[in-house]
Protein backbone atom coordinates (compact mmCIF):
# COMPACT_ATOMS: atom_id res chain seq x y z
CA UNK A 1 0.00 0.00 0.00
CA UNK A 2 2.80 2.42 0.91
CA UNK A 3 4.59 1.70 -2.39
CA UNK A 4 1.36 2.43 -4.24
CA UNK A 5 0.94 5.77 -2.45
CA UNK A 6 4.57 6.68 -3.17
CA UNK A 7 4.08 5.96 -6.87
CA UNK A 8 0.95 8.13 -6.88
CA UNK A 9 2.91 10.96 -5.26
CA UNK A 10 5.66 10.55 -7.86
CA UNK A 11 3.09 10.83 -10.63
CA UNK A 12 1.65 13.96 -9.00
CA UNK A 13 5.07 15.59 -8.98
CA UNK A 14 5.58 14.55 -12.60
CA UNK A 15 2.27 16.15 -13.52
CA UNK A 16 3.20 19.37 -11.74
CA UNK A 17 6.42 19.40 -13.77
CA UNK A 18 5.00 18.78 -17.25
CA UNK A 19 1.38 19.88 -17.14
CA UNK A 20 0.21 23.15 -18.62
CA UNK A 21 2.57 22.91 -21.53
CA UNK A 22 0.60 24.56 -24.34
CA UNK A 23 -0.07 28.19 -25.08
CA UNK A 24 -1.35 28.46 -28.59
CA UNK A 25 -1.57 31.06 -31.27
CA UNK A 26 -1.55 34.21 -29.15
CA UNK A 27 -3.95 32.84 -26.51
CA UNK A 28 -6.43 31.70 -29.18
CA UNK A 29 -6.28 27.91 -28.87
CA UNK A 30 -9.09 26.09 -27.08
CA UNK A 31 -9.15 22.34 -27.15
CA UNK A 32 -8.06 18.95 -25.87
CA UNK A 33 -4.95 16.85 -26.40
CA UNK A 34 -5.09 13.15 -25.49
CA UNK A 35 -1.87 11.26 -24.77
CA UNK A 36 -1.13 7.56 -24.63
CA UNK A 37 1.11 6.51 -21.71
CA UNK A 38 3.45 3.57 -22.21
CA UNK A 39 6.00 2.03 -19.87
CA UNK A 40 9.45 0.63 -20.47
CA UNK A 41 10.90 -2.38 -18.70
CA UNK A 42 9.96 -2.29 -15.03
CA UNK A 43 9.84 -4.56 -12.00
CA UNK A 44 6.22 -3.64 -11.26
CA UNK A 45 4.09 -6.61 -10.27
CA UNK A 46 1.04 -7.34 -12.46
CA UNK A 47 -1.39 -5.87 -9.92
CA UNK A 48 0.49 -2.56 -9.80
CA UNK A 49 0.87 -2.49 -13.58
CA UNK A 50 -2.87 -2.88 -13.97
CA UNK A 51 -3.44 0.18 -11.76
CA UNK A 52 -1.10 2.50 -13.66
CA UNK A 53 -2.65 5.11 -16.00
CA UNK A 54 -2.83 4.40 -19.71
CA UNK A 55 -3.91 7.82 -21.01
CA UNK A 56 -3.66 11.50 -20.10
CA UNK A 57 -5.93 14.35 -21.19
CA UNK A 58 -4.95 18.02 -21.33
CA UNK A 59 -7.55 20.75 -21.78
CA UNK A 60 -6.24 24.13 -22.94
CA UNK A 61 -7.82 27.56 -22.92
CA UNK A 62 -5.38 30.29 -23.88
CA UNK A 63 -2.84 30.49 -21.07
CA UNK A 64 -4.66 28.05 -18.80
CA UNK A 65 -4.36 24.28 -18.86
CA UNK A 66 -5.99 21.37 -17.05
CA UNK A 67 -4.22 18.00 -17.12
CA UNK A 68 -6.21 14.92 -16.10
CA UNK A 69 -4.91 11.46 -15.32
CA UNK A 70 -6.64 8.45 -13.73
CA UNK A 71 -5.23 5.31 -12.15
CA UNK A 72 -6.51 2.40 -10.10
CA UNK A 73 -6.77 4.23 -6.77
CA UNK A 74 -8.21 7.50 -8.06
CA UNK A 75 -7.49 10.53 -10.21
CA UNK A 76 -5.18 13.54 -10.38
CA UNK A 77 -5.90 16.89 -12.03
CA UNK A 78 -3.35 19.67 -12.37
CA UNK A 79 -4.47 23.20 -13.30
CA UNK A 80 -1.97 25.90 -14.23
CA UNK A 81 -2.39 29.54 -15.22
CA UNK A 82 0.56 30.79 -17.26
CA UNK A 83 -0.40 34.43 -16.78
CA UNK A 84 -0.40 34.35 -12.96
CA UNK A 85 2.18 31.53 -12.81
CA UNK A 86 0.08 29.73 -10.21
CA UNK A 87 -2.23 26.74 -10.04
CA UNK A 88 -3.41 23.78 -8.03
CA UNK A 89 -3.49 19.98 -7.98
CA UNK A 90 -6.67 18.01 -7.27
CA UNK A 91 -6.40 14.45 -5.99
CA UNK A 92 -9.22 11.99 -5.44
CA UNK A 93 -7.85 8.91 -3.66
CA UNK A 94 -10.43 6.27 -2.86
CA UNK A 95 -13.10 8.94 -2.44
CA UNK A 96 -10.96 11.30 -0.33
CA UNK A 97 -10.57 14.64 -2.12
CA UNK A 98 -7.59 16.96 -1.67
CA UNK A 99 -6.62 20.25 -3.34
CA UNK A 100 -3.01 21.48 -3.18
CA UNK A 101 -2.46 25.08 -4.25
CA UNK A 102 0.81 26.40 -5.72
CA UNK A 103 1.67 30.10 -5.72
CA UNK A 104 4.05 31.85 -8.10
CA UNK A 105 6.55 32.16 -5.24
CA UNK A 106 6.44 28.43 -4.52
CA UNK A 107 6.88 27.67 -8.20
CA UNK A 108 9.98 29.87 -8.32
CA UNK A 109 11.41 27.97 -5.35
CA UNK A 110 10.80 24.63 -7.08
CA UNK A 111 12.47 25.86 -10.27
CA UNK A 112 15.53 27.01 -8.31
CA UNK A 113 15.92 23.51 -6.85
CA UNK A 114 16.16 21.90 -10.29
CA UNK A 115 19.37 21.80 -12.37
CA UNK A 116 19.65 24.16 -15.34
CA UNK A 117 18.62 22.46 -18.57
CA UNK A 118 19.76 23.05 -22.16
CA UNK A 119 17.42 22.49 -25.11
CA UNK A 120 19.08 21.53 -28.40
CA UNK A 121 16.69 21.50 -31.35
CA UNK A 122 17.87 19.03 -33.99
CA UNK A 123 17.00 18.99 -37.66
CA UNK A 124 14.86 15.85 -37.27
CA UNK A 125 11.07 15.91 -37.45
CA UNK A 126 8.25 13.42 -36.96
CA UNK A 127 4.50 13.62 -37.54
CA UNK A 128 2.49 13.04 -34.35
CA UNK A 129 -1.32 13.29 -34.17
CA UNK A 130 -1.32 15.09 -37.52
CA UNK A 131 1.28 17.72 -36.58
CA UNK A 132 4.86 18.09 -37.78
CA UNK A 133 6.99 17.92 -34.65
CA UNK A 134 10.60 18.98 -34.13
CA UNK A 135 13.00 16.81 -32.18
CA UNK A 136 14.85 18.37 -29.23
CA UNK A 137 17.41 17.01 -26.80
CA UNK A 138 16.86 18.30 -23.26
CA UNK A 139 19.80 17.75 -20.94
CA UNK A 140 21.36 19.10 -17.79
CA UNK A 141 24.40 21.34 -18.15
CA UNK A 142 25.59 20.53 -14.63
CA UNK A 143 28.52 18.20 -14.06
CA UNK A 144 27.60 14.80 -12.68
CA UNK A 145 24.14 14.84 -14.28
CA UNK A 146 25.05 13.39 -17.66
CA UNK A 147 22.27 10.80 -17.38
CA UNK A 148 19.64 13.54 -17.19
CA UNK A 149 18.98 13.68 -20.92
CA UNK A 150 15.57 13.41 -22.58
CA UNK A 151 14.21 13.43 -26.12
CA UNK A 152 11.20 15.66 -26.80
CA UNK A 153 9.11 16.11 -29.94
CA UNK A 154 7.22 19.41 -29.99
CA UNK A 155 5.21 21.51 -32.42
CA UNK A 156 4.97 25.27 -32.78
CA UNK A 157 1.81 24.89 -34.90
CA UNK A 158 -0.27 24.90 -31.70
CA UNK A 159 1.63 27.60 -29.85
CA UNK A 160 4.83 28.94 -28.37
CA UNK A 161 4.95 26.80 -25.24
CA UNK A 162 4.60 29.80 -22.92
CA UNK A 163 2.93 27.70 -20.23
CA UNK A 164 6.04 25.57 -19.97
CA UNK A 165 7.04 28.06 -17.28
CA UNK A 166 5.92 25.61 -14.59
CA UNK A 167 8.26 23.09 -16.20
CA UNK A 168 11.58 23.06 -14.26
CA UNK A 169 12.82 20.42 -16.71
CA UNK A 170 11.00 21.35 -19.93
CA UNK A 171 10.30 25.08 -19.40
CA UNK A 172 12.58 26.15 -22.30
CA UNK A 173 10.93 23.91 -24.92
CA UNK A 174 9.34 26.40 -27.31
CA UNK A 175 6.19 24.58 -28.29
CA UNK A 176 3.60 22.01 -27.33
CA UNK A 177 5.24 18.73 -26.33
CA UNK A 178 3.68 15.91 -28.30
CA UNK A 179 6.00 13.09 -27.25
CA UNK A 180 8.39 12.88 -24.31
CA UNK A 181 9.60 10.51 -21.60
CA UNK A 182 10.05 10.76 -17.85
CA UNK A 183 11.50 8.49 -15.19
CA UNK A 184 10.09 8.56 -11.68
CA UNK A 185 10.45 6.03 -8.87
CA UNK A 186 12.29 3.69 -11.29
CA UNK A 187 9.33 3.77 -13.67
CA UNK A 188 9.89 4.88 -17.27
CA UNK A 189 6.85 6.65 -18.75
CA UNK A 190 6.50 7.79 -22.36
CA UNK A 191 3.71 10.22 -23.29
CA UNK A 192 2.62 10.33 -26.94
CA UNK A 193 -0.16 12.56 -28.27
CA UNK A 194 -2.77 10.52 -30.15
CA UNK A 195 -5.36 13.22 -30.87
CA UNK A 196 -5.83 17.01 -30.90
CA UNK A 197 -9.37 18.39 -30.88
CA UNK A 198 -10.26 22.07 -31.11
CA UNK A 199 -13.29 22.79 -28.93
CA UNK A 200 -14.63 25.21 -26.32
CA UNK A 201 -13.36 24.75 -22.76
CA UNK A 202 -15.38 26.19 -19.86
CA UNK A 203 -13.82 28.54 -17.29
CA UNK A 204 -15.21 26.22 -14.60
CA UNK A 205 -12.55 23.67 -15.58
CA UNK A 206 -9.90 25.93 -14.01
CA UNK A 207 -11.47 26.40 -10.57
CA UNK A 208 -11.32 24.27 -7.40
CA UNK A 209 -14.65 22.45 -7.08
CA UNK A 210 -16.58 22.22 -3.83
CA UNK A 211 -15.89 19.26 -1.57
CA UNK A 212 -12.08 19.34 -1.68
CA UNK A 213 -9.87 19.67 1.41
CA UNK A 214 -7.43 22.49 0.55
CA UNK A 215 -3.85 22.07 1.82
CA UNK A 216 -0.22 22.45 0.78
CA UNK A 217 1.63 19.74 -1.15
CA UNK A 218 3.93 19.27 1.88
CA UNK A 219 0.94 18.65 4.14
CA UNK A 220 -0.43 16.14 1.65
CA UNK A 221 2.86 14.25 1.45
CA UNK A 222 3.16 14.20 5.25
CA UNK A 223 -0.25 12.55 5.49
CA UNK A 224 1.28 9.51 3.79
CA UNK A 225 4.60 9.49 5.59
CA UNK A 226 6.50 11.78 3.25
CA UNK A 227 7.72 11.30 -0.29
Amino acid sequence: MKRTINIILSLVICLVIYSGQAQAGGKDFNGVIVYNISYGETDMDPQMAAMMPKTMKMKIKGESSRTEISMGMGSTIVVFNGETKSGFTLMDIMGQKYAMEMTAEELEQDIEKEPDMDVEVTGETKEIAGYKCKKAIVKSNESGAEDMEMVVYFTDELGTGMLNYNNPVFKDVQGVMMEYSLKENDINMTFTAISVTKQKVSDDEFEIPEGYNVMTMSDFENMFGGH
